[in-house]
């Protein structure tokens, strides 16, 4: 297989940073579509953006803190390795040439392989699309064995590609999705500054359709369920919780989010059928941003047992005195 150039590792080749370097959009150059086969806020979540800032102060198209050290990609993540084995498709982002691909390279955590292995090959298995306008796109993470086309092969916006893995340098499945012209990297949601200098203003490379779909979050909540018992980031990772019945020996709810940011409060709680407080959680403030966090609460299982009807739960992440996120979420027994 042709060596794919790794994502995760690539040099920035462009000052990523309001007011320096631009690429103009070439007129013939295709409008980006949703690179994976999910739905933002339902079955995936984006986890990080380009960083634009050569600095080490990392900073996304927005100059906020979605991203890190000289990350050249958008991370699209699916909430889970349940979703990951039920197969979710990457597809080709626009009408394209595929150039060069890479499959083989297992799919592990790079927490289990070690980083020495994936030396090189932080990309994983992916593949490299030519588009028109001196544009390209690279998708990385991909599943092995899932890829669908070969070097030389046409493909169209929207062609199942691949699927999304757990291969080359990820501790999570998702796609790495990176936009280059030329040789330089691009960011799809703002190429260029815009003429009075503000983040963000500079336009973007997607399709009114994807543009939608990717709306920026400041926060979000990547999982939240009930189960029977205590539970772990691990836990939730892999994807099979045990689900909470009417002879659970306790009932829990877990909440993971993702981009909380430094003085976030949380609060989870757990209501009875009447409307009663059965727990809570009200943890100390994140005492910095966070790629992602897991909070629980519970209740053991009365020696009556556990009353009939619905019981709900509510997250809520405050600021200052202001709701930044909120969920809900409900279990009849």
């Amino acid at each position: 297989m042709s060596v794919l150039k790794s994502a995760a590792a690539a040099p920035l080749l462009i000052a990523l940073v309001w007011g320096g370097s631009s690429i103009a959009r070439a007129p013939d150059a295709p409008r980006l579509g949703l690179p994976i086969a999910c739905i933002p806020g339902q079955t995936c979540e984006i986890q990080n953006y380009v960083d634009r800032d050569p600095s080490p102060a990392a900073r996304d198209y927005l100059c906020r803190s979605r991203t890190y050290e000289r990350h050249t990609g958008l991370d699209i993540r699916l909430p889970d390795m349940a979703a990951q084995r039920r197969g979710v498709a990457v597809l080709a982002a626009a009408d394209g040439r595929v150039l060069r691909l890479r499959d083989g390279e297992p799919d592990q955590s790079v927490h289990e392989r070690g980083g020495q292995a994936v030396q090189g090959q932080e990309c994983g298995n992916g593949v490299v699309i030519a588009h028109a306008g001196g544009l390209s796109t690279q998708y990385c993470h991909l599943a092995k064995g899932s890829l669908s086309v070969a070097p030389g092969q046409q493909v169209t916006a929207g062609t199942p590609i691949g699927k999304v893995g757990l291969s080359g340098n990820t501790e999570y499945p998702h796609l790495h999705f990176t936009v280059r012209q030329g040789d330089q990297v691009v960011d799809p949601f703002a190429p260029e500054p815009g003429r009075d200098g503000r983040c963000g203003s500079g336009g973007d490379l997607w399709t009114p359709q994807a543009r939608a779909a990717l709306a920026y979050k400041d926060r979000a909540v990547l999982n939240a369920g009930f189960t029977s018992g205590a539970t772990s980031m691990t836990a939730i990772e892999a994807g099979d919780l045990p689900r909470a019945g009417p002879n659970a020996a306790a009932l829990v709810v877990y909440v993971r989010a993702i981009g909380l940011k430094a003085g976030d409060r949380q609060i989870l709680e757990l209501r009875g059928p009447s409307g009663q407080v059965l727990a809570a959680a009200r943890p100390e403030p994140t005492p910095r941003d966070q790629a992602q966090r897991m909070l629980f609460v519970g209740k053991p299982r009365p020696a009556t047992g556990w009353p009939s009807g619905r019981y709900s739960a509510t997250y809520k992440v405050m600021q200052g005195e202001s709701v930044v996120l909120e969920r809900g979420l409900a279990l009849t027994l």
